[in-house]
């Protein structure tokens, strides 16, 4: 298993070359972006994340400070911009009352403590999780989606009915265990699924991996 994903690395780099995600400009922005991208496709989350910048409230203590119907109004391109608003207050009441609001302070605990406290917040589920932890604090921990999945299930390299963990720790087992490994591996799965491994319409026999 180690040769395959090693090679199937080499093959997405050589092909797709880096991703430089994510797509941020600062830790904040990727807690926010991640909060923000359930259930919905990047071009939505950069709409409402351009929202806030307009507002000039893209840090914990202006979010923070907006009332929820406002911050709502302003991540209404996310998609079920009420829910999220309530979601991000929610992690900002965890974000202040356990890292006084500050990125480098939650980035200097433990990887294990801090996967298993985000998971406690209302709204925060593995891949969210997971995002935050490797994106926005350099964690190495390897995030899985449904793209992962689908990629992985094609070339039967799990079960249809494989959890998150398994898939998690098909990597994590057969990797060097480093952030930015894990950072490339996963944004240039996601660039594949997009280019050739669609949900309906997969291009195998042009695939990378082919």
């Amino acid at each position: 298993m180690q040769k395959i994903l090693s090679s199937f690395y080499k093959k997405l780099y050589r092909y797709f070359g880096p991703q430089h995600w994510w797509p941020a400009k600062s830790p904040f922005e990727v807690m926010v972006g991640a909060i923000l991208t359930q259930n919905t496709s990047w071009q939505n989350v950069e709409k409402a994340i351009a929202n806030l910048k307009k507002k000039k409230a893209l840090s914990a203590k202006k979010l923070q400070a907006l009332k929820e119907p406002e911050l709502a109004a302003l991540i209404k391109p996310s998609g079920f911009y009420h829910l999220k608003a309530r979601r991000l207050k929610i992690f900002l009441e965890f974000f202040f009352s356990r890292h006084q609001g500050n990125a480098k302070k939650m980035s200097a605990g433990d990887t294990y403590d801090l996967r298993n406290a985000l998971l406690m917040v209302k709204g925060i589920g593995p891949e969210t999780a997971d995002s935050i932890l490797l994106y926005a604090l350099n964690k190495p921990v390897f995030v899985v989606d449904a793209y992962t999945k689908r990629i992985l299930l094609r070339h039967k390299l799990i079960k249809a009915d494989a959890t998150y963990g398994e898939v998690q720790n098909l990597f994590m087992r057969n990797l060097k265990n480093q952030p930015e490994l894990f950072n490339e591996y996963h944004a240039l799965l996601v660039r594949l699924a997009k280019d050739f491994c669609s949900k309906r319409r997969p291009r195998c026999e042009e695939c990378p991996l082919g």
